[in-house]
């Protein structure tokens, strides 16, 4: 069975893309792929909470400004992860995308009557998505500057295939999930580097040259 979109305007039609091999990947008859340009406001805040999404391309953050303005990213979801999910009716969160995206987007009460395979997938990333808040609140209560930014930069190392790991987030985006400011971030990073802990090729691409030591630093 096929499930149909109502788009919130022709941008977004225009924007859907083919759908995925439907053999390879059960989600896709279910849903569309929209293409998102990079600080694109996939859903907002407070918005309801009747779809799932998964990255296809690109990378995604979650945000809530609180009420002095300040922004509290609450994660970072690359190709592959699933996200949206709740356990009210609106999203706490709101969700961009970090740069150009595209998504798999899909009705919630479809995967519901799935059942299979996608309520497994479902238990799995609703059971990840905890595992990262709880991680998330350990970063930001108990550990100093310098163990924050090695757990972030360790994080994102895992599971990386090359020795080279993309930051797809900027300095800012760093500072608002670890609770820091952009400066703190900022010297931390040099630390590490001058400590020949990383290496920073670019801007945003970096290499772990002593791994153990950067795992001592995030304990």
């Amino acid at each position: 069975m096929t499930y149909a979109f109502e788009f919130k305007d022709a941008r977004e039609a225009a924007f859907a893309l083919p759908e995925l091999d439907e053999g390879l990947d059960p989600m896709a008859r279910m849903g569309v792929r929209i293409a998102y340009a990079k600080d694109e406001e996939i859903y907002g805040q407070d918005e309801d909470a009747d779809l799932i999404y998964r990255v296809v391309r690109g990378s995604v953050r979650t945000t809530r400004l609180l009420s002095d303005g300040r922004r509290q990213i609450g994660a970072f979801y690359r190709e592959g992860d699933l996200f949206g999910f709740e356990s009210a009716v609106h999203h706490r969160f709101s969700a961009e995308a970090m740069q150009d995206s595209v998504v798999l987007v899909v009705k919630r009460s479809a995967l519901k009557t799935a059942g299979g395979d996608l309520d497994r997938m479902i238990w799995t990333a609703t059971s990840r998505e905890l595992e990262r808040t709880q991680e998330h609140l350990l970063l930001l209560g108990r550990k100093n500057a310098c163990e924050k930014v090695a757990s972030f930069l360790l994080g994102l190392a895992e599971g990386v295939p090359s020795d080279t790991v993309s930051l797809p987030m900027g300095r800012l985006d760093m500072a608002d999930y670890l609770g820091l400011t952009i400066e703190t971030v900022s010297r931390m990073l040099s630390q590490l580097q001058a400590s020949h802990v990383v290496c920073f090729s670019a801007t945003r691409q970096f290499k772990v040259i002593n791994r153990a030591a950067l795992s001592r630093m995030a304990q």
